[in-house]
């Protein structure tokens, strides 16, 4: 069956390479990968990524996210986020599961639970 253009690819990974850097907000529905850095925030369907190069300063809205770069900024992430060895998190995760390698760092407040998350989630979107 033929794909129309209203159909959104959500395997689609976007990816923001080493050495750029983003001023502004991005919206996604599929995975976004971020290398660089981004100065804004971040709001995806999908999975977010923020590889060992990567620094994110601003609010992460995403299904599931990986860190192992460096995040300031609030988390609000609706299943699973990964917190690499080489991540440095500063900020306020609200989460279903939150996962720490040792080696990780992470400064701030944690909020987990699923009824928490949902609730969290309507607000931001009223």
């Amino acid at each position: 069956m033929a794909k129309t253009y209203n159909e959104v690819n959500t395997q689609v990974i976007n990816l923001i390479g080493k050495g750029t850097v983003i001023t502004g907000d991005i919206k996604s529905e599929g995975d976004i990968r971020i290398d660089g850095e981004l100065n804004g925030n971040i709001s995806s369907n999908g999975r977010v990524v923020v590889g060992d190069t990567g620094k994110v300063t601003g609010e992460i809205v995403c299904k599931n996210c990986e860190v192992a770069g460096h995040v300031k900024g609030k988390m609000k992430i609706e299943q699973l986020i990964t917190l690499k060895s080489t991540s440095t998190v500063q900020g306020e995760i609200t989460t279903d599961k939150l996962s720490i390698e040792p080696g990780s760092v992470f400064t701030g407040n944690c909020m987990m639970g699923n009824q928490v998350i949902h609730e969290k989630l309507k607000t931001t979107e009223k």
